[in-house]
């Protein structure tokens, strides 16, 4: 079945990057010239996404801003004669059909996915988490949904972390099937040293069949007193498993500084506009380093 509908929960309170995200929600923080949910948002289109739910939550209403018209603005540029930018513009409002819904109360990402139950139905469908731009030739999004599409199960994109991070994130207990895919039949969330079942943890996309939902109902609250969507797919994968994706595509964490500055810069020195004089400043700021 093919996958048109995908949520992103960004409803986060980005405390990893305060005092930045005091005034500015961690969404739109900028990796050269566009803000990094729009990053996300093109990720999805490019995959065929056609519906897309914003989870958001109180003092977000900076990003609804962002993907609508601006119709002073556009005026101001056409009269000035600046077409491209004019263009571009328009182009974000037209992306997709973006909705939003905010989440209330911050309880994890468990019940934000929640909060998207009467936008999916009985569909299955795309998460793009948020914090996480992955940039590359072939969207990862679309990499999940070819994997959903061809094994009918739910889907994730996993890649191997440090013992260090894997503590932060989830662990998975992987089989290898083919290439990059693999079967998931087991997984837990921010696990203790020796709870580690593997070095592969979610980092960012997934695609989920609907019933997840009548589960994340009856799921306790886990790590951080929070419900954790992991906890949720954790049945999934005990009942019929899930599948991993090794994902294309570099990921770069936006609720965390360094994250914030390496897509910077990686985006940068390709920039058709900076990129020649980026790549110098970093030249000459290596010698002195």
């Amino acid at each position: 079945m093919k996958i048109k509908k995908a949520v992103i929960p960004a409803a986060g309170l980005g405390t990893r990057v305060l005092p930045a995200s005091k005034a500015m929600p961690k969404e739109m923080i900028p990796i050269v010239d566009k803000p990094a949910i729009q990053y996300i948002v093109e990720e999805a289109v490019k995959s065929g996404i056609e519906d897309i739910l914003v989870i958001t939550s109180r003092g977000k209403a900076i990003v609804e801003d962002h993907f609508d018209r601006s119709p002073e603005l556009e005026e101001r540029l056409l009269k000035s004669g600046k077409i491209e930018a004019y263009n571009d513009l328009r182009k974000i409002a037209e992306l997709a059909n973006i909705t939003y819904v905010r989440q209330k109360e911050t309880k994890g990402l468990g019940h934000a996915i929640m909060c998207a139950r009467s936008f999916v139905g009985d569909e299955p469908f795309a998460v793009l988490y948020g914090d996480d731009v992955i940039l590359g030739e072939n969207p990862t999004c679309r990499q999940l949904c070819s994997a959903y599409e061809q094994y009918g199960l739910g889907t994730v994109g996993i890649k191997e972390v440090s013992k260090e991070d894997i503590q932060k994130y989830s662990s998975m207990k992987v089989e290898h099937l083919k290439n990059n895919l693999y079967k998931i039949s087991d997984m837990i969330e921010k696990p203790k040293p020796e709870e580690i079942m593997s070095l592969f943890s979610i980092l960012g996309r997934c695609v989920l069949p609907s019933k997840i939902f009548a589960i994340l109902e009856n799921t306790p609250t886990g790590a951080g007193g929070e419900i954790q969507l992991t906890d949720a797919m954790k049945e999934l994968a005990h009942t019929e498993g899930i599948i991993g994706v090794d994902f294309d595509g570099t990921r770069y964490d936006m609720g965390n500084k360094l994250g914030i500055m390496k897509a910077a810069i990686e985006v940068g020195i390709t920039h058709k506009d900076i990129g020649d004089g980026l790549k110098e400043y970093i030249k000459n700021l290596a010698k002195t380093l």
